[in-house]
């Protein structure tokens, strides 16, 4: 059986063809068989969407869903057709989120 996990090169090229669309605030992070795509800082990560390996050249996509869990889409292909898929038809998912701001008024919540 093939070793399935992701390898480092995979988020290297992925965060490189992200940075190349217009999406320079994105990074790639891998575990496993995973990369996600997040934003923000490493300790409080926005994850956007993410990558699973399914077979040695086919991914799932993955979106986060309001209660933090993921969701499988039904697409099933090579990355290079998911980064197209992610920056033509789903780009809303990878724009910047704005930071929630802690207070909204000059008093404390």
């Amino acid at each position: 059986m093939p070793n399935l996990a992701a390898e480092d090169y995979h988020a290297e090229e992925l965060a490189d063809d992200l940075v190349a669309r217009g999406f320079p605030h994105l990074r790639v992070r891998r575990r496993a068989d995973v990369l996600t795509i997040e934003s923000g800082p490493k300790k409080d990560a926005v994850a956007h969407a993410r990558l699973r390996r399914v077979a040695v050249h086919l991914w799932v996509l993955e979106m986060p869903e309001p209660n933090g869990t993921w969701a499988w889409t039904p697409y099933r292909q090579p990355m290079d057709a998911h980064l197209e898929l992610l920056v033509t038809q789903f780009a809303w998912v990878l724009a910047p989120r704005p930071a929630i701001p802690i207070r909204t008024s000059g008093r404390q919540y």
